[in-house]
């Protein structure tokens, strides 16, 4: 008897301990640049990409960090002359997601301007807690700030989309044309979880043992792809690796709990000033969709009550639609763009 207790305090012990090492906040990490680029709105910190990465771009690229707040360095990725493109990316991806879009896009009539959300890819990594809404659209909007924009085109996809949308509406004059891709504007009217897999990783502890101990979440993504050899090993490590090197995981889970699941969630009331400044545009715009993605497939209905005027093109992509119809996106920015110009 006196072994067995022995055995189920060292358990609990082990659990406890366990479950405050999963839980832990995550701590901040800072990337570290070298060199400067200049851009007309000042010298910001150079960043040397790694070869896995430099190999996914051209040489036209520029690479470089804003510091949003002390510590917090955006990492942007930025090529092209001409009108500004701003294009937001999700979870748990990065800028690299608009490479392919790039490639179709006329780069001596478009500057393109693709930033990564605090926790991913070479940006600063953050402790859990400061991944809200509201701090990832005063970061992008800083951004902006700093770029001293006057104009520009926008695009952005799942957490894309209302970080992205969100930062315009904090600088409402900027805005000229849009297309919209597998993202969501609208904050929830009732209680509703986005996905089974968001509903079950809410969960303290469970979400952590599956996102950060058991599985890796830039492997098992091929499954929300329309094709899941459109996601490869060589993107899973582009996406991946950085977030794992810095030692702070956290990004991922946290942008998952951060999505609203009722009118209640801390995310909310993001969602409806969003939502509310979505309906006060009179902008050219279009819509992308991917029809085969199991996360936000079905929200197309919601997105053309938003922008009731926009042509739609269905594809056949998933998720991550960036990465299987990249032309077609990239068509849709420069139609906007051509109304625009006018």
């Amino acid at each position: 008897m006196k072994a067995f207790l022995r055995i189920l305090i060292l358990f609990v012990i082990f659990v406890s301990v366990f479950s405050f090492y999963v839980t832990r906040d995550g701590e901040l990490y800072i990337p570290e640049g070298k060199g400067e680029v200049k851009l007309s709105s000042g010298s910001f910190e150079g960043f040397p990409l790694p070869d896995y990465a430099f190999e996914m771009i051209d040489k036209s690229y520029k690479s470089y960090f804003i510091e949003v707040e002390p510590g917090l360095k955006v990492h942007v990725l930025e090529t092209g002359k001409g009108f500004p493109i701003f294009l937001m990316h999700g979870n748990p991806t990065s800028g690299f997601l608009y490479r392919k879009v790039v490639e179709n896009l006329p780069l001596d009539r478009v500057r393109v301007i693709m930033p990564t959300s605090l926790g991913l890819g070479f940006s600063s990594k953050i402790p859990a807690s400061m991944h809200t809404a509201d701090n990832h659209i005063r970061w992008i909007n800083k951004v902006l700030e700093e770029l001293e924009l006057s104009e520009l085109i926008y695009a952005g996809q799942d957490w894309g989309g209302p970080i992205g949308m969100g930062a315009l509406a904090l600088s409402p004059n900027l805005l000229k044309g849009a297309v919209l891709l597998n993202t969501g504007f609208n904050a929830p009217t009732e209680e509703m979880d986005l996905s089974p897999a968001h509903a079950t990783v809410k969960t303290p502890i469970i979400g952590e043992m599956i996102i950060e101990v058991f599985f890796s979440i830039f492997e098992n993504l091929k499954g929300v792809q329309g094709d899941p050899d459109s996601w490869t090993e060589e993107i899973v490590e582009l996406y991946g690796k950085p977030v794992y090197e810095s030692k702070n995981i956290k990004a991922p889970l946290a942008m998952m709990r951060m999505v609203p699941d009722g009118p209640n969630h801390p995310s909310a009331a993001s969602l409806r000033m969003i939502e509310k400044y979505v309906r006060t545009l009179d902008i050219p715009a279009e819509i992308v969709w991917g029809m085969n993605d199991p996360i936000l497939g079905k929200g197309l209905s919601i997105m053309q009550e938003n922008f009731p005027n926009a042509p739609v093109t269905k594809t056949s992509a998933g998720h991550f639609l960036q990465e299987e119809v990249p032309v077609e996106i990239a068509e849709a920015l420069m139609r906007v763009i051509s109304k625009v110009n006018k």
